[in-house]
């Protein structure tokens, strides 16, 4: 689903114009990417959980030349379902 379909589909369900919709997500967006940015956990109960982690730096090795590189500790953006959302989706997948 791309932006533009998931706007389509708020605004459906909401019964909003299409400029309200996108305004709507595009401001959900931009306030979970600050708050990950700011370090902070997203947490929509029955939905799932955004949150920041953290890969620790290694060693690791250029499979062509087999040169050993560091690689630097760094932190990304992950999302970890909540129950009501995975059974959603199993059941789903259940009926195919």
């Amino acid at each position: 689903m791309l932006k533009k379909e998931l706007v389509a589909a708020v605004a459906a369900k909401a019964g909003l114009s299409g400029k309200d919709a996108e305004k709507a997500v595009s401001a959900v967006l931009d306030a979970v990417s600050e708050a990950l940015a700011a370090g902070e956990k997203v947490q929509l109960v029955g939905f799932g959980t955004f949150e920041v982690r953290t890969r620790a730096a290694r060693i690791a090795q250029n499979p062509r030349t087999l040169e050993k590189v560091k690689v630097s500790a760094s932190h990304f953006p992950a999302f970890k379902p909540g129950q009501t959302l995975k059974n959603k989706v199993a059941a789903a997948h259940d009926r195919q």
